[in-house]
């Protein structure tokens, strides 16, 4: 009898905040995905406004907000180190096959990651294009010269991110359900 595996989607964000940008992934990821799986963690190359209980609390919102259940924030993945994020997922979970999610603006950072080469055996990886940040065919190249396999979304995002967020905190990127635990907590201001 042959087994049914998920196709599962991993997305770690550094949700700085989570922008409708994220909702809009994670959205599209779930009718392509079996399974979205997504976590906020701290990009070691970035410098982060909020700490990163309150950008976890955000997403975690965020995707409650879904209400799907094949949408869910697992914040125990997290890791500064996208390879240790995926290791963990498919010990906890049991899983073969995991799609890590990456945004095209981090193409060129991807190659100097920690245990890249581990992560290219360990996962493949599914890019989003953003607008702003063309996808470089010699990015790509270099991907499958260390042995990496890759998809590119089809679909798009809207021209919104949690930088323009932070420095102009209208809160017109942000999703809805956000807005009163930021005011609250007096968050980006």
């Amino acid at each position: 009898m042959k087994r049914n595996i998920p196709k599962v989607a991993l997305f770690g964000t550094s949700a700085d905040p989570p922008s409708n940008g994220h909702k809009k992934i994670i959205k599209e990821l779930s009718k392509i995905y079996n399974l979205v799986i997504s976590y906020a963690s701290d990009n070691p190359s970035k410098k982060h406004s909020e700490d990163l209980y309150f950008r976890s609390l955000l997403l975690k919102t965020l995707i409650n907000d879904f209400k799907n259940p094949n949408i869910f924030f697992d914040q125990d993945l997290s890791s500064p180190w996208a390879i240790s994020s995926i290791k963990k997922c498919k010990k906890k979970y049991n899983f073969i096959n995991i799609d890590f999610v990456i945004g095209s603006d981090l193409l060129e950072e991807i190659l100097v990651w920690k245990d890249i080469n581990e992560l290219f055996k360990e996962a493949n990886l599914f890019i989003i294009p953003r607008i702003d940040y063309p996808i470089k065919e010699k990015s790509l190249k270099i991907i499958e010269e260390l042995n990496g396999k890759f998809k590119i979304s089809l679909f798009k995002i809207p021209k919104i991110s949690s930088s323009n967020i932070r420095e102009n905190i209208n809160y017109s990127g942000l999703p809805k359900c956000l807005i009163p635990i930021i005011k609250k907590n007096n968050l980006y201001s």
